[in-house]
Parts: C-alpha cells; structure tokens; sequence
C-alpha cells in the first residue's frame, strides 16, 4: 500500500502528537472535522481533542499565540493555509520569533507549515513560493522537502528543533508523489541530498523542482548525457559542501527553482560556488527561476511561467555545449 506526500505530513503530526504531549496544531479550520485546507489534519482532531485548534482568521494573532506557547514549553505546529498569506504574520515570524532567542536567551520552537507553490488554476494570491523571503532573516530555519520520505521525517525533526522552523511543503507533490512506506529516519537537517548521480553537469534544486530537474536527467541520459542531481532540502542553512563536491565533479552547474528570480536560493548557491569554487567552472553557472510577474490563473499560462522539464532541458542542453 502507497503513501502520499500529503499522507505523509498527516502520519507525522499524528506521531509528533502520540509521542510529545507539548505538540499541538494551531491554524484556520485545522480542528473539527474539515481537517484543514488541504485535509492535512482529517481526523487528527478527533484522535486528539482539545490539541487540534481552530484559529481566527489572523495569521499575525496564530503565529504570534503559537510564539507566547513555545515560550512557556509547548512546541506547536502552525497551519497556514496558504503560503502567501504568511505574509500578514512576517513580524511575527521574522522580528519576534526569529530573534527572541537572540534577545533573551529564551527558544522559540514553533514549526509554521507552509502549503507552497503553484496549481492549475490557483493564481497569483495562493501559489507563492516564500522559502527565499524567509531564508533571508537570521534566526529560522527553512525546510523544503521534495520526497514522501522527507515530508516524514523532517517535519518530525523540525518539531525538535528549539530554532522557529518554516516548513515549505509543496501543494503540487500532495498527491502527484508516492511511496511504499515511510522511513524510520532521514538525514541530518541542513544535509543535501544526491538524488542522482552524474559527470556531466549539477542540477541544484530544491520541492517540487527536484521531480522535474530528475525527469530533465532521465531524458538526457537517453543522450549520452549523465546528469548529477542535488536535492538541497533545507534552504537554510544551505549545504554548500555537497554542492562544491559535485561541481567538482562535473564542472558546470545549473539551479533551478520556482520561486521569483530575483535573489533567492538559487542566486545563493550560484554567488557561493562562484565565490568559493570558480576554479571547478568549466562554464558560466546558470540558473532558472519562475517569471518575474505575479503568477497567472490560466493553466497555460501559469505552465510557461512555472519552470518545467522542458524548459530546464533546454538550459542543460544548452550549457553542456559551452
């Protein structure tokens, strides 16, 4: 029997909830019998009452009731309900959370999930990807899994962890990603992942990035053509070991990501390769990100602004021949 990504997160907060009587859910509709926006939580409330809570809609007054809660010995876990509305809690995330252990010496262990990314059809207000907003501020740690297996075992260690935690799961792997079963542990956070091995060029990505840039070498191995794939994980901190390594080992390196071009992740992976392993270059490092415009309802639309296999086929193709 398979697993889902979205199963996934529901099994975890199920076993962080049996295991650890200070977890508790926190967000819009989580409780009750709605289960969430995303039914991430169906049926958690019922199995554990009173620690399943519904929220008013005020993503500043969630995050900021869930920080005073980690700051007396709870670790709760809040729901947004969409990425881009986490926007209306950033003080408190960014100015509170992630400085108080700064400021007093006192953790904050709180772990905001964050349904990222885009669908068909969603729009420009309920498809963001905010990992680089958040990857930006000192203090918070940024997750961004892209396997069943990792949705799993890195919200558990996330839930640990006594740093605010921003958990980026990606809405398009809900149910586009499977597994046979879940794993007892996963890798050290802030551990990249080589999700294939190559010679001829790095793909560094991260979420659902990570499936296409694997279907992207999938099809250049029908040429010839060996590519390595890095599956980042976290984006901070960043694991810059594993991506020298593998640039080392190949000599060209694209990045690929969903979010907006601007700064991001992807420009950090390609400043501190160039910074600290140009001499490992045998051509100019590339990279791929969304469109820098709001994303558009239409399918059609939203699919060119997205990147997709094709698109980071034809840079591969493109920078093996320099």
């Amino acid at each position: 029997m398979s697993i889902t990504y979205l199963e996934a997160i529901r099994e975890a907060q199920a076993k962080l909830l049996r295991d650890d009587e200070r977890v508790f859910i926190y967000g819009q509709d989580v409780g009750g019998t709605f289960g969430g926006a995303f039914k991430a939580t169906k049926g958690l409330a019922k199995e554990f009452p009173n620690r399943v809570l519904n929220a008013p809609i005020s993503e500043d007054a969630i995050v900021g009731t869930a920080i005073g809660a980690a700051m007396r010995g709870m670790r709760p876990i809040v729901e947004m309900q969409f990425a881009d509305f986490s926007s209306t809690a950033l003080n408190q995330i960014l100015n509170h959370a992630g400085t108080h252990y700064w400021r007093t010496n006192i953790p904050v262990p709180i772990t905001i999930r964050l349904p990222s990314g885009g669908t068909k059809g969603s729009g420009p207000f309920h498809s963001q990807s905010m990992e680089s907003v958040y990857a930006h501020y000192p203090g918070l740690i940024v997750m961004t899994p892209a396997t069943v297996e990792d949705a799993y075992t890195m919200l558990i260690d996330a839930v640990a962890i006594d740093d605010p935690v921003v958990y980026c799961e990606h809405k398009y792997l809900y149910y586009h990603l499977k597994a046979d079963k879940l794993p007892d542990k996963g890798l050290p956070t802030g551990r990249a992942r080589i999700a294939r091995q190559g010679r001829d060029l790095t793909i560094v990505t991260y979420s659902a990035m990570v499936q296409e840039s694997l279907a992207v070498a999938e099809e250049l191995a029908r040429e010839n053509f060996e590519i390595e794939v890095v599956d980042l994980r976290t984006v901070k901190p960043l694991d810059t070991d594993t991506v020298l390594a593998s640039v080392a080992r190949t000599g060209r390196l694209l990045c690929v990501g969903e979010s907006f071009p601007w700064g991001g992740a992807t420009a950090e992976v390609i400043a501190r390769v160039t910074s600290e392993g140009f001499h490992l270059l045998d051509a100019a490092p590339v990279r791929i990100n969304a469109k820098d415009t709001p994303i558009p309802y239409h399918p059609n639309l939203w699919s060119a602004h997205r990147p997709g296999a094709k698109m980071i086929a034809a840079k591969a193709r493109a920078l093996l021949k320099e």
